[in-house]
This record gives structure tokens, sequence and C-alpha cells, in this order.
């Protein structure tokens, strides 16, 4: 993989060319907008993040997306994004549009088949939670996710290590990331949500930032042309890093000040 450098001239570039709109600024959630928290429920957008998208998303030529692991109910809660923001949720297999009275979401529907295979699921995943200090199971309406994060080491692997056999046993999708197992019963993927997005838009450019190996796909799938970037360490097909989350808010506040220059 190709070393990644600082953003901070392909997005000034980026503001100064009015001929490249629209384009979709697509944001991972956690780790990249909001600090890596323990607790996943206490995870929240940097407070100088909430203005700085606000004041893109109401910037002509500017679409706003959060793009995410988590079940989009989740996301509207802990998210303080604007009205109009788009949301892919659950990896790609959710969609919705924050409105002014709540989301305007894309109804998921399973199949009998799916919906027995997400309550074998469920049911076996508990069973690899049961009896491990730190480890805990979260249902989404297409997935169950097994987390780790608050495990010690050791306990972490094994309850990852038997996730990812779960999934190969009863055949059902598998997404590893940092200190989660996703067992999906739908094909789901942020590469293919991202490329769906932009084709709707009309977007020649896309900027997307995320920090977890579930990211890569969305990076494998833009172009030389977009401004990917990976947030913090790590191996990564991404053209660009930031080293955390309050370095993308103050770049992402930097290309606000440059777009309203741009616009005289």
């Amino acid at each position: 993989m190709s070393e990644a450098h600082d953003p901070t001239a392909a997005l000034s570039a980026l503001a100064a060319d009015r001929a490249r709109r629209p384009v979709l600024l697509a944001l991972d959630f956690d780790g990249t907008l909001a600090p890596l928290q323990d607790d996943p429920a206490a995870s929240r957008i940097l407070p100088d993040g909430v203005g700085v998208l606000a004041d893109l998303a109401a910037t002509d030529g500017i679409v706003l997306a959060l793009v995410s692991g988590r079940a989009m109910a989740d996301l509207h809660i802990l998210a303080e994004v604007p009205v109009g923001t788009l949301f892919v949720g659950s990896h790609g297999a959710e969609r919705a549009r924050v409105t002014a009275h709540g989301l305007d979401r894309d109804v998921v529907r399973l199949t009998d088949e799916q919906a027995d295979r997400l309550a074998a699921l469920g049911a076996e995943a508990a069973a690899v939670a049961r009896g491990r200090e730190g480890v805990w199971v979260e249902t989404k309406p297409t997935a169950v996710v097994v987390h780790t994060r608050l495990a010690d080491p050791e306990v972490a692997q094994a309850a990852e290590h038997e996730s990812l056999a779960l999934g190969a046993r009863l055949e059902t999708g598998v997404i590893h990331g940092k200190a989660v197992v996703e067992l999906t019963v739908l094909h789901a993927s942020k590469g293919e949500a991202l490329t769906a997005l932009r084709e709707e838009i009309g977007a020649p450019v896309v900027i997307y930032a995320g920090d977890d190996v579930t990211d890569e796909r969305a990076f494998a799938a833009l172009g030389a042309d977009d401004v990917t970037i990976k947030v913090g360490p790590g191996d990564t097909g991404a053209r660009y890093r930031l080293d955390s989350p309050e370095d993308v808010v103050a770049a992402l506040a930097k290309f606000r000040d440059e777009l309203a220059a741009a616009a005289g």
C-alpha cells in the first residue's frame, strides 16, 4: 500500500474548483468524528464538529453523509447532524435521511429464512458472550454484533475467534472490525453503499474519512480523483491520513472556510 499523506492540499484544491460539484462528503462516525469510547453509547461528535458539519451541509454543492457500522436508530440518537444529512448504517445495509421529524428510512425487509437465521445468530452469539466479562452482544435489524472492547485481550481474542467460526459455520456475512465481529444476514459493503450514493447524487468527487478496517472497502471503491482519508495508524489503501478525530474536525473547518472564500 502506498504511503498516505496529509489531505490539506487536496481539500484546498477541491474547495477552489467550483466545477467539481456536487461533492459527496461522507464520514465514518466512531473514531473519525467521535473519539472511540469503551461504552459505545457514550460516543458523541466532537463539540466543534457539530457546527462545522452544519455549516458544510448548508454550503451549496456539498452533500453530507454519515457512513457507519452502527444501526440507523443508534446513529440518529448519537449523531448531532443537520436536517438533510444522509445516513448509511450497518455497513451499508440500512439507508435513511435526517428530516425535521426524525428519520426517513428505506425499509429493510428480511425473508423468513433471513429472519430465522438472524434469530439463530442472536442465540449463538449470546452463548459466545456468556461467562466472558466485557463481551456483549448487540442486535441490529440485519445483523448481530459481538463487542469485545471492554474485555481483557485474551478473552477478547477467544470471543472473536469463536464469533468468526460461528459466521463460517452458519454461512453468513462476517465483518471483522476493531473489537467487533458483525454477523450479518444481508450483504453489506460501505464501498458499494458509497458508489450507489455518488451515482444518485451525481457527485464527481467523494471525500471519505474512516478509521477502521471496514473502511478499507470504501477506500478501495473510490477513485484517484476522490479524497480518501485514513484516521489513525495502520496500513491503508487511503491516499491521505489524519491522526485523530480532532484533526478531522480541524481539516473540515479549514475546508469550510476555503469553500466560503471561493464562493466570494
